[in-house]
């Protein structure tokens, strides 16, 4: 069992299942609100539901169309075509380039430093801002939709995209309306680079700093690794959710009320 199942059963021993998600709150079958500062490791960064990306309303609209058997579609990738992902991603990283989808963040590494070894790089929102990305090669990132799901994107450069072409024998095809949804997000998330700022985030700061180191939004532990899950449970039980696993850093819930950490701020965790 992963940190995110074992996460997954101590929030519905303790509040039941989730019955409803918006922005940055899980509703819980005990009607408790929790604050989600985990946030699926960065792909629910824009928020829950469509309050933060307009994803899940394009994913609805394409299932309603019936395009979601194995033909290749206007989203999917296509030899006399450029996808609309790869379009999004170009848009997105300030060059032109290719989108290649992997099945887990292993395979997408391995797979974009055989390309290049030299120019490979992951992307984190919102904390890589000295990074010229332009200039890199091929940039590994989750989708930033909030989707339980293992895909992860290589946007290659088109520079070098021939010396890629074997990269499409190692991904996987998901279907068009999941794809879609993908394509949807990245422009949400453009759209987000340019809103969000500083101003959204320090003013968590004085119940959150306590705890983390904050970069951006990311937050990052400064609780001692053989205490973080003591420190979860409790954050837990004061209805904050933070990322179960140590080295994965939790995120400031953008547009969470000031009163979210109250309980927390009340009963502080000591290490």
């Amino acid at each position: 069992m992963t940190e995110t199942q074992i996460l997954a059963s101590e929030i519905s021993s303790l509040y039941g299942t989730i019955k409803r998600a918006r922005g940055p709150y899980l509703y819980t079958a005990k009607g408790v609100r929790l604050t989600d500062c985990f946030q699926e490791g960065g792909r629910g960064i824009l928020g829950w539901g469509s309050e933060g990306t307009k994803a899940f309303t394009v994913f609805k609209n394409v299932i309603s169309r019936g395009i979601s058997g194995s033909f290749e579609t206007d989203f999917g990738s296509r030899s006399d075509c450029k996808s609309q992902l790869s379009r999004a991603v170009s848009e997105l990283f300030g060059s032109e380039r290719t989108a290649y989808i992997f099945d887990s963040k292993e395979k997408a590494l391995k797979a974009a430093l055989s390309v290049s070894s030299q120019s490979t790089s992951l992307f984190r929102p919102w904390n890589t801002e000295n990074v010229n990305w332009r200039s890199v090669d091929c940039i590994v990132f989750a989708p930033v939709l909030p989707w339980a799901d293992s895909s992860w994107i290589v946007a290659v450069d088109d520079e070098i995209v021939i010396a890629a072409a074997a990269l499409a024998d190692q991904t996987v095809k998901i279907p068009a309306p999941l794809e879609a949804a993908f394509t949807r997000s990245v422009y949400d998330l453009i759209k987000a680079l340019q809103n969000r700022q500083e101003k959204d985030w320090f003013i968590y700061d004085t119940v959150l700093t306590k705890y983390f180191e904050r970069k951006g939004p990311w937050l990052f532990p400064k609780v001692p690794e053989d205490k973080y899950w003591e420190f979860l449970t409790h954050c837990l039980k004061n209805g904050v959710v933070v990322s179960p696993v140590y080295k994965v850093p939790s995120i400031v819930p953008y547009g969470a009320d000031k009163g979210s950490f109250r309980k927390l701020e009340k009963n502080p965790f000591n290490f």
